[in-house]
């Protein structure tokens, strides 16, 4: 019997790992897919990027000592300074994935242009002069290995680095250039060697200063006053033969509370498509953990005054005495009144195919105030407003806006055909439809942060509402400094924030 019960009970606990391993599954809220056709476009806007970099960027002095035995001299001590790369090309360069391991780089027939300075001494004479030093026959290779470190900040290494050149020809000018350019040939072999020398270790140098600025991007980005937006990686970036997918958390909280919403991400998958540069899925989730974060902040609560409510309503041409007549008509009022709206529960998120809706449920209250009192309310109803979401892209910033569908009181239905609650009804959907949406609106519009790297823009964009998901198709557009060096900054237009939120570490 034992025996016969082992096997089973392996493929109990067997199966119960199982389970326990997919409920740790996270998924992100979050997906971008860089495809192939950003490869290729970064390989033109890579080389305008290297070359603002390189005309700028200072060379440290090259230093040394040769013999030159062709002259009978032991040896001649030799500095270059003030080194400029004044021009350079490497025609042949592509980008490539590959799968499971990062992004393989490879250029050939490559030259660069470079001046400089020098002094030479020996035993026999010294001069200084200066150089141009002409380089053709570049060659290089190497695979960038992309990983996510414990912060969920990207990290890159540089992997089967080779760089070689083939010829260097170097144009001495002086009072003796005759002379040097006479021995310039033989002087080309040591720089050669010098130069093939320092390729890799300069390459990964600067790989390694990238992963520097890498390890400092901020994460959390502060949006507004009321909540805070995850963009961490929670995985290493996917590589396929075809394109790279980047899952990020996509979630946002309430600006003092970080703790995780109380459900989950549901995964999703982008749609196998390569026309465009660049996709961003961005899912339910993400909207959900929006809505959460601003209801418990207490984002959703607006009060009106009677001098804010007419300047909305006669902003939007309609007549604030019409509906103030209506109100006393019913209520007898001659006080000045405001209006109260509390979000009762956060809004209801649903993306349907070509459909984004956002359901309000909420209580107002019409309140007044008379002189030398206390405020007073004089009607309280619960309502469900249903919206549909319009949405847009400008800049790097995603902005949504709200316009009214359906306003509903909750009442029992016996009472909803009584005449007093219609015309209340339609009283509170116009306060509703030309007073509180515009604030709302108004706030919107300063949109949600995407994640696209410094200085890149995006342009030709596509939005789509898919099943629990909206899918951002869109090219890039490198915008060139004029005057300043371009660096790697981040996700453009994050508000980075120092402080405690620094070291939160990716789950």
């Amino acid at each position: 019997m034992y025996t016969k019960m082992t096997p089973v009970l392996w493929g109990c606990l067997l199966l119960w790992n199982l389970y326990i391993l997919s409920s740790q599954t996270i998924y992100p809220g979050i997906k971008a897919r860089v495809t192939q056709r950003a490869l290729d476009y970064g390989v033109q806007a890579g080389m305008e990027m290297i070359e603002q970099m390189v005309k700028e960027k200072k060379i440290p002095d090259l230093n040394g000592s040769e013999s030159l035995e062709f002259l009978k001299v032991d040896y001649v001590n030799y500095n270059f300074s003030n080194i400029k790369i004044n021009a350079f090309s490497f025609p042949n360069t592509s980008l490539a994935f590959v799968p499971g391991v990062g992004i393989k780089v490879l250029t050939n027939h490559g030259t660069a242009n470079i001046s400089t300075d020098w002094k030479i001494k020996s035993p026999l004479f010294q001069d200084t002069g200066g150089a141009d030093l002409f380089l053709s026959g570049v060659f290089f290779t190497g695979i960038v290995i992309l990983t996510r470190n414990d912060f969920g900040h990207p990290t890159l290494k540089l992997q089967d680095c080779y760089a070689q050149v083939s010829h260097a020809h170097v144009s001495f000018s002086g009072e003796l250039s005759v002379l040097y350019n006479s021995f310039a040939e033989p002087m080309e072999k040591p720089i050669l060697k010098n130069v093939n020398e320092m390729l890799c270790p300069t390459i990964i140098g600067e790989v390694e200063a990238l992963n520097a600025n890498l390890s400092t991007l901020e994460v959390l980005t502060k949006i507004d006053n009321y909540t805070l937006l995850d963009y961490s990686l929670i995985s290493s970036p996917e590589i396929t033969e075809n394109y790279l997918d980047l899952n990020l958390k996509g979630v946002f909280y309430p600006l003092e509370n970080l703790a995780d919403p109380p459900f989950s991400p549901i995964p999703f998958v982008l749609p196998e498509r390569s026309d465009s540069m660049l996709y961003i899925g961005i899912s339910e989730y993400f909207f959900k953990s929006a809505s959460l974060a601003y209801f418990t902040a207490g984002a959703f609560n607006v009060t009106l005054s009677t001098k804010e409510i007419s300047n909305h309503f006669v902003q939007n041409s309609q007549g604030l005495g019409n509906v103030i007549s209506r109100i006393a008509e019913i209520y007898i009022l001659s006080q000045p009144f405001m209006v109260r709206v509390m979000a009762m529960e956060p809004p209801v998120i649903n993306l349907q195919p070509g459909n984004f809706t956002l359901d309000i449920p909420a209580s107002i209250m019409m309140l007044t105030q008379p002189k030398n009192s206390t405020v007073e309310t004089i009607v309280s109803m619960d309502f469900v407003a249903s919206t549909s979401v319009g949405l847009v892209i400008l800049g790097q910033r995603l902005v949504c806006s709200l316009s009214l569908n359906r306003f509903r009181l909750s009442l029992p239905e016996s009472n909803r055909s009584n005449i007093e609650v219609l015309r209340f009804e339609n009283i509170l959907s116009s306060i509703l439809h030309f007073g509180v949406l515009p604030l709302a609106n108004a706030k919107l519009q300063q949109g949600f942060p995407l994640p696209n790297p410094h200085k890149v823009s995006f342009v030709s964009s596509d939005i789509e509402v898919l099943e629990g998901f909206l899918l951002i198709s869109t090219d890039l557009k490198y915008e060139t400094p004029s005057k300043q060096q371009p660096t790697f900054h981040g996700w453009e237009g994050l508000n980075l924030i120092n402080g405690w939120w620094k070291g939160k570490p990716a789950p």
